[in-house]
C-alpha cells in the first residue's frame, strides 16, 4: 500500500494529497504523472504530479471528483493508501532558458505547473503564471504557484476574484504588452486549444499536457492515441506533452465524449450507495 500521509481540503470535492512513494519521488521531474489504482478492483487513473519530497519521499497529488475512481479517493483519509502508485511515467518538461515563460493552469491543472514553474525559475528565466477557475472558492494552490512566479495573474469566470474572464483574456493582455518566449497550458481541452490558437499567430513555443486522455499509462491499450503534425502517438510514452500548434484538438475533444455516459453512470451510482450507507449509519447510530 502507499500510504496517505496528509490530506487537505483545498476546494469543494478537490483534496490535496501527500502519498508516501518513494521511488517515484526519487525519480520524478516536472511534467510527469503517476497512474494510480485505489483498490483491487479499481481502475486505473492518472494523476498529474503537482510537488514531491525526495528526502521524506513523498509526492504531491490534487484529486478533483469528477468519476467514480475520484470520488472513491476524495473519500480516502490519512493513514490509508492507494494499492498501487505507477510512476513516474511520461516524458519531463523541456526545461532550459527561454526569456520569458507564461505557465497557464486551469482547474486542476493549477497544481501541475508548479513544479515546471520552480524550475524554469531556477535557471534564470522569467516565470509568469495564469491560474483560472469559474470561481474564487475553485482556485488551488495560488499561494503555492504565486511563491514559484515572478509574476501570478488569476481569472474567474464569475470575476469574484482577479481578472472577470478566461485565462485566455489575461494571456491575450500579456501578449499585446511584453514579448513571451514559451508558453505551457495544463487544464481542460478546449482552454489548451484556445491557448494553442492564440500563440499561433506570434509563434511562440507553446506546448501543452494531454494526461486527460490516459489509461494504462504504458502505451499498450492505445487509449491515448492522439495527432500530432499529422502522425500517430501515445500521449503516455510519447508525452504528456506535445507541441501544442501540432495538436488536433477536434479530434481530442470527440474521443473525450464516448465514454461520457458510462462514467456519469457509474460515478452516480457510487454516489447514490454512499448516499444509502451513511443513511442507514446513521439510522443505526440513532437508534442506539
Amino acid at each position: 500500500m502507499f500510504p496517505i500521509r496528509s490530506r487537505k481540503e483545498i476546494a469543494p470535492k478537490t483534496v490535496l494529497l501527500h502519498v508516501e512513494a518513494p521511488l517515484v519521488a526519487r525519480k520524478v521531474e516536472p511534467g510527469q504523472f503517476v497512474i494510480v489504482r485505489v483498490n483491487e478492483e479499481g481502475e486505473r487513473i492518472p494523476l498529474s504530479i503537482s510537488g514531491w519530497d525526495r528526502r521524506a519521499g513523498t509526492i504531491r497529488l490534487v484529486v478533483q471528483g469528477v468519476g467514480r475512481t475520484s470520488y472513491e479517493i476524495l473519500d480516502l483519509q490519512e493513514g490509508q493508501g492507494f494499492q498501487d502508485v505507477v510512476g513516474p511515467l511520461g516524458k519531463p518538461t523541456e526545461i532550459k532558458f527561454y526569456g520569458t515563460c507564461v505557465l497557464i493552469g486551469g482547474g486542476y491543472g493549477g497544481g501541475a505547473i508548479i513544479p515546471m514553474a520552480e524550475r524554469l525559475k531556477e535557471l534564470g528565466n522569467t516565470v509568469i503564471g495564469i491560474l483560472g477557475a469559474r470561481s474564487s472558492e475553485l482556485l488551488i494552490m495560488a499561494e503555492e504557484l504565486s511563491q514559484a512566479c515572478h509574476q501570478l495573474h488569476i481569472s474567474t469566470n464569475d470575476g469574484s476574484r482577479g481578472v472577470k474572464g478566461m485565462v485566455t483574456d489575461v494571456l491575450s493582455e500579456l501578449l499585446k504588452s511584453q514579448a513571451v518566449n514559451y508558453v505551457v497550458g495544463v487544464g481542460p481541452i478546449p482552454m489548451m486549444a484556445a491557448i494553442a490558437e492564440m500563440t499561433r499567430p506570434f509563434r511562440i513555443r507553446t506546448h501543452v499536457s494531454l494526461n486527460a486522455l490516459m489509461m494504462d499509462g504504458i502505451g499498450m491499450c492505445g487509449a491515448c492515441r492522439v495527432t500530432v503534425g499529422g502522425k500517430s502517438y501515445f500521449a503516455c510514452v510519447d508525452g504528456p506533452e506535445f507541441d501544442g500548434h501540432q495538436v488536433d484538438f477536434d479530434e481530442i475533444a470527440q474521443r473525450l465524449t464516448i465514454y461520457r455516459e458510462e462514467e456519469k453512470i457509474a460515478a452516480d451510482l457510487y454516489l447514490q450507495r454512499k448516499e444509502t450507507a451513511c443513511r442507514s449509519l446513521s439510522s443505526v447510530t440513532k437508534s442506539a
